[in-house]
């Protein structure tokens, strides 16, 4: 896609250096967890820079508006998942930290963002 004004938007960008971040936390988790807490916590990561690029797509701003709404449930479960590895000890609470800092920051940006969409409707 050629033109895909979402590779412009800042909450996209963050989302996307949050899941790689999450991609590289989860390479050393217990190769027992491969199909379940790693593949789950990738799943949620990219969700959120899925959601807002699709919600972009949309027709309209309250479409849009939903997406990110997703987007925000997304990075919910993903904060549980990163709280939850922490509890298991499968992630020092130093990389965490940054993980969960960034998906605050995230998580207030998103709210901005979607409120000013939102407040002509």
């Amino acid at each position: 896609m050629q033109n895909a004004p979402f590779k412009k938007l800042l909450i996209w960008e963050k989302a996307m250096k949050l899941s790689k971040k999450i991609y590289e936390i989860t390479k050393e988790f217990p190769k027992d967890e491969l199909f379940g807490l790693t593949s789950q916590m990738k799943r949620s990561a990219l969700s959120i820079a899925s959601n807002i690029a699709e919600g972009s797509q949309r027709g309209t701003k309250k479409d849009f508006a939903n997406f990110l709404s997703i987007a925000k449930g997304s990075l919910a479960e993903l904060e549980t998942q990163c709280l939850f590895a922490l509890e298991m000890n499968y992630v020092d609470r130093e990389k965490i930290q940054s993980a969960l800092e960034s998906i605050d920051e995230l998580g207030k940006m998103i709210h901005v963002f979607r409120t000013k969409l939102t407040s002509d409707l």
